[in-house]
């Protein structure tokens, strides 16, 4: 028996990494799930591996929301969880950064966020209650130099996530988030989607800088997000919402004594 057998669960950015991860473990755990992303080659070749829906779905486009739920429900009759993962990243100093490119991320790490909220939570009401799962970041909780457009769409969405958590209770809808630290993805070591790189290298290079910063001595894995974002769409954890759940290796707990 799995601990998500009968519920249907939309993940965004699902195709790769952290999104991919979250849907397989999910799948595996008894869900149906809705595969969600722009990468729509590789999308529906894994949700075809794993027995799902794909779905195209541009997380900062209301009507691509309103497409992907109807084709949930077709599949499926229902939805009663979401996991909000679809996100980008750009580094850049504060004075540095084009208008157009804080906006970008704003309107797919915040925005995308907003509208799966808005577009789910009375599908997710209408299904008796279920979860919302949203990725925030280590650095939504605290700040980091050169990515100030993802940090502050990220303490957004940690704003969000607590006020979903109020409006929502009373639906029977829990709403946490997740706040990654360095995870082994694109995200952290982009060299993974160049052909023309040497990833492994590059991984290695990876592996040692976050060796030196983090307390346990290595980057996270995805797998270790996807666990704790089906521990929050679970029963295990019934009586928890509004809360941001920092997953960093410790990361956090050191910068905080310096």
């Amino acid at each position: 028996m799995g601990k998500l057998d009968g519920r249907v669960v939309l993940v965004t950015g699902a195709a790769r990494g952290q999104g991919e991860q979250e849907a397989r473990l999910f799948r595996e755990e008894g869900a149906d799930v809705v595969v969600a992303d722009v990468l729509d080659g590789q999308g529906e070749t894994f949700a075809k591996e794993i027995g799902a829906l794909y779905v195209h779905l541009d997380v900062s486009r209301e009507a691509d929301w309103v497409s992907a739920v109807a084709a949930a429900k077709e599949a499926y009759g229902k939805v009663d969880g979401l996991v909000n993962n679809a996100g980008i990243l750009r580094f850049n100093s504060l004075v540095d950064t084009p208008l157009d490119e804080f906006m970008q991320v704003v309107q797919v790490n915040q925005v995308g966020v907003f509208l799966g909220i808005k577009t789910l939570a009375p599908e997710i009401e209408a299904a008796g209650g279920g979860t919302i799962v949203n990725t925030a970041s280590y650095t939504g909780v605290t700040g980091m130099a050169y990515v100030g457009a993802y940090s502050a769409t990220k303490h957004a969405i940690v704003g969000l996530t607590r006020v979903a958590a109020l409006e929502l209770a009373p639906k029977g809808i829990r709403v946490n988030a997740v706040c990654p630290g360095a995870i082994d993805t694109a995200m952290s070591n982009p060299a993974l989607l160049d052909p023309t790189a040497d990833a492994e290298a590059s991984s290695a290079g990876v592996e040692r800088l976050y060796r030196k910063l983090v307390p346990m001595g290595r980057i996270g894995k995805p797998e270790e997000v996807a666990r704790l974002a089906l521990f929050l769409s679970s029963e295990d954890s019934s009586y928890i919402t509004g809360q941001p759940f920092v997953i960093d290796g410790g990361w956090l707990a050191g910068v905080s004594a310096m």
